[in-house]
């Protein structure tokens, strides 16, 4: 308890050390002693919960990051999740059907503007754009069209509006909208869409046929600006594959067709099993919710890069904490190497992307972290009683009421914990 207080990360590193000269001294003293077997079993067991200390060379940092080991009280069985792979195997499919981009049905009701530009600009300016009003009558909505001519009857509906219009949208869906129920396609990742699942699967829309896209591997810019691709080579795999980070992903009945959109306008996009896709929306919302948060605390102006190279400890428990919060809860595992992918986004795409915290997203980025996350519960409180930050909202009682660590290395100069700028 004494070294946790003293010092998060190194002080574990020192006492491994430490421990392990004693007991080598000891046994070359005492060689046959059972005290010397004592210790040594002592050592496997404190070593066991310490932090490793990894050298990222790619990228010139050093930081400490937690085992990956799951304790059998963090994690439970799944019901959905035993059946979603149980439905999987019956299939007998290595991989997602595929179909083709075409033109479309784009539903837009003006709080997303830049996702649903994006769309336009991507298609083949064959695409028919729906206004919708969300706050109004639904029965006054336009009609969705009986065919369109790449397809026939059957055909994408993109929802392009933002997380606060979705839960109201799909509350109030005509009955003719209802009849595309598994036509829709769901955007989320990044600043602008955040994480939905929460709104979807109350509804039962995450599932393996309903289409849904992690867009935050793309820009989704102003005007006329045209949307540029995020993702970048990271390196090769033991394979000699190589291995990319920040790439957008589509799951569901219509993947191929995204995909196909994206790639034609040379934006790289994954397309996988919904069960795939959804461990890189978990990891993207991790990305969303850590950094921004680590960084706008400071008094300095801070970017992303900043906060993975210079916040790397506190950034590092951010997301062992998180990873353990997401196996127990909803048994999502992590892909692995997924901490290495996140700090070299921040690292190589973040240099010009300033750490703000948006009040009006929170319930999109922070609230599925409020309950066993309890540094970035911290965070928050500061963020919000020591820096003024969160205006306009009040923190929920799970966030308030989290253990609070002494001496939070957070608190402690702008750009190091050490105070070194």
């Amino acid at each position: 308890d004494d070294v946790k207080k003293s010092g998060p990360h190194k002080n574990f590193y020192l006492v491994r050390v430490s421990v392990v000269i004693f007991v080598t001294t000891n046994m070359m003293v005492h060689p046959s002693s059972s005290t010397s077997v004592a210790i040594l079993y002592l050592c496997t067991c404190m070593t066991s919960s310490a932090f490793v200390f990894e050298t990222a060379t790619a990228s010139r940092r050093t930081r400490f990051a937690r085992p990956l080991l799951t304790q059998l009280g963090a994690t439970w069985s799944n019901g959905q999740a035993i059946k979603e792979y149980q439905d999987f195997l019956s299939t007998g499919k290595s991989g997602p059907d595929e179909t083709r981009d075409g033109g479309s049905v784009i539903m837009t009701d003006g709080t997303n503007p830049n996702l649903a530009a994006a769309l336009v600009k991507l298609g083949m300016g064959d695409d028919l754009v729906i206004d919708i009003d969300v706050t109004g009558d639904s029965n006054a909505w336009p009609a969705l069209p009986t065919t369109m001519s790449d397809y026939g009857e059957e055909y994408p509906v993109y929802v392009a509006v933002s997380p606060h219009s979705l839960d109201s949208l799909l509350t109030k869906l005509p009955e003719g909208y209802k009849a595309k129920y598994g036509d829709l396609v769901f955007f989320s990742g990044g600043a602008a869409c955040g994480c939905i699942e929460p709104i979807l699967r109350r509804r039962g829309f995450c599932h393996d046929y309903n289409t849904q896209v992690l867009v935050s591997g793309m820009t989704l810019p102003d005007g006329n600006y045209f949307p540029l691709d995020q993702s970048f080579q990271i390196g090769l795999d033991k394979r000699g594959q190589e291995k990319w980070t920040g790439e957008c992903a589509s799951c569901g009945k219509w993947n191929g067709a995204v995909a196909e959109r994206l790639l034609r306008n040379n934006i790289r996009c994954k397309v996988g099993f919904y069960r795939e896709w959804r461990r890189l929306m978990w990891e993207r919302a991790i990305f969303d919710a850590v950094f921004p948060l680590v960084g706008a605390v400071r008094d300095e102006r801070t970017t992303f890069t900043d906060v993975a190279l210079y916040y790397a400890e506190e950034v590092a428990e951010m997301l062992w904490q998180i990873s353990m919060l997401l196996r127990g809860t909803l048994a999502i595992t992590m892909t692995y190497g997924f901490e290495e992918r996140l700090f070299d986004l921040a690292e190589f795409k973040g240099k010009e992307t300033v750490c703000v915290l948006d009040p009006n997203m929170y319930n999109y980025t922070y609230q599925m972290f409020e309950k066993g996350a309890p540094l970035m519960a911290e965070y928050l409180v500061f963020a919000k009683q020591s820096k003024g930050l969160l205006e306009g909202m009040e923190l929920p009682e799970t966030v308030l009421n989290q253990k609070k660590e002494e001496n939070p290395i957070m608190r402690q100069g702008n750009l190091r914990a050490d105070g070194v700028v």
